[in-house]
């Protein structure tokens, strides 16, 4: 993975109880699916895990492996909503981790590894990954042309995992336009370098080239305007605990001096708006694995 655990633990690990203020009861830290029957970020976020699960034709007796798993959010969706008997999680955050293991969900093993390292011991049934790409290639490897060959690494060491003709649910965000203002810019650098340092959203480009070798490409959805209202709600979350935000870890400072309520805020603000001016996306793929 290019994004160190050190630079990883920047974005995941300032506090558990941080994130719980202003992210869903299950702590997704991805798009939710909005749709009319789905209106709360609450109901959103089950929905995203519900179509990622139907992409992967999870059912209760496969075996699934949740590459990033965070939290543990989409697995508690596996194990309590879709019961599912067995499923994996890893993730390279000791924090996230540390909230998993205390969920003590049923049928439930997770580990805190790079994906690199893992090395499972049975194929998998299904797999799911909710935008882990995003950290596996740094801006300097992009510019020199490494993107589509670390993305190709990656489909084609997932397609080791799992059975013949296993199905993936992918999410991933995506980079689109490039914003035209230097205040955008430096908003968009910021995100990168200080909340997710390095790491760099893909093209939808790159990730079709990449993924071509070892998985057929059997559905593909663009959530832009699902990106843009989960993380509207995370701001507006996140403003109405303002207070308990500045009292608690007014005094941390992160990477660039400022504290963590300045960078959040900022860091947030500048999602709602890469979403509704198209300088980012999301895809969700159904990927199948060329046996």
């Amino acid at each position: 993975m290019t994004s160190t655990r050190e630079e990883v633990e920047v974005g995941y690990d300032i506090s558990n109880e941080f994130f719980r203020l202003w992210l869903d009861e299950r702590m997704h830290y991805t798009s939710a699916v909005f749709d009319e029957k789905n209106t709360t970020l609450e109901q959103a976020q089950v929905n995203k895990s519900r179509i990622l699960a139907d992409f992967g034709e999870v059912t209760p007796d496969s075996l699934v492996l949740d590459i990033g798993c965070g939290w543990g959010a989409n697995l508690e969706y596996l194990a309590l909503d879709r019961k599912v008997k067995r499923s994996h999680g890893i993730t390279l955050s000791r924090a996230q981790h540390d909230e998993l293991t205390a969920r003590k969900l049923p049928g439930v093993t997770t580990w805190c590894v790079d994906y690199k390292d893992y090395a499972p011991a049975e194929k998998y049934d299904a797999l799911v990954s909710i935008e882990m790409i995003d950290h596996l290639v740094s801006p300097k490897q992009q510019q020199e042309g490494l993107a589509v060959p670390i993305y190709r690494e990656y489909f084609n060491k997932l397609a080791t995992w799992v059975k013949p003709g296993a199905c993936f649910g992918f999410q991933a965000i995506l980079r689109n336009r490039v914003p035209r203002t230097r205040k955008d810019l430096e908003d968009l650098k910021f995100t990168a370098d200080v909340i997710f340092p390095g790491g760099l959203n893909p093209r939808l480009e790159e990730l079709v080239t990449a993924c071509g070798q070892s998985w057929e490409i059997i559905e593909l959805k663009t959530r832009r305007e699902d990106y843009g209202k989960t993380t509207a709600e995370w701001l507006r979350r996140f403003r109405l605990n303002e207070k308990k935000i500045k009292e608690k870890w007014g005094a941390l400072k992160m990477s660039d001096g400022e504290t963590v309520w300045n960078n959040y805020e900022r860091y947030l603000s500048t999602c709602v708006r890469a979403f509704a001016n198209h300088w980012s996306s999301d895809v969700q793929m159904k990927l199948r694995h060329i046996a």
